[in-house]
């Protein structure tokens, strides 16, 4: 990621959820978005199949009502910071039995957005008085998306 980019990155988790995040926490970060974009996209694709589709739509993407929300903030809180661009270059995936459309993959940024809002989010209710996430930090809410997602 470019300098740039990592300014973003910080004053992104800054402006989300008042964390100092630094050049070690994108490996962590790059490792969650990764994560949590493949499994939405597994149970999208379990959803197509079984509605007979060959191709993965926005609507099959599980998007609760709380991942919702952190959309809708990430959305407000990407007006100042423009992480959205950065966002597009970490929307990849491998590939599937089933091929998102390119309706549901010009969403990938936004669900990223979403996901990263209630990333930091989850950080401040987990570990209040925390102000630079370390490894156990990242571990305890990893594990809580992983139960979640």
């Amino acid at each position: 990621m470019t300098v740039m980019g990592v300014s973003k990155f910080e004053r992104f988790f800054r402006a989300a959820a008042s964390l100092d995040v630094d050049r070690n926490d994108l490996k962590r970060y790059g490792d969650f978005v990764d994560a949590k974009l493949y499994d939405l996209l597994v149970v999208g694709q379990a959803s197509a199949k079984a509605n007979g589709r060959d191709t993965v739509e926005p609507w099959d993407l599980p998007i609760t009502k709380g991942l919702q929300e952190c959309i809708h903030r990430f959305r407000r809180l990407d007006e100042e910071v423009e992480l959205k661009p950065i966002l597009e270059q970490l929307a990849t995936h491998p590939p599937l039995d089933r091929t998102p459309t390119q309706e549901a993959e010009e969403r990938y940024p936004e669900i990223i957005g979403g996901l990263s809002v209630a990333l930091a989010e989850t950080f401040k209710i987990m570990y209040p008085d925390v102000k630079n996430p370390q490894t156990s930090h990242w571990e305890g809410v990893t594990a809580v998306f992983d139960r979640l997602l």
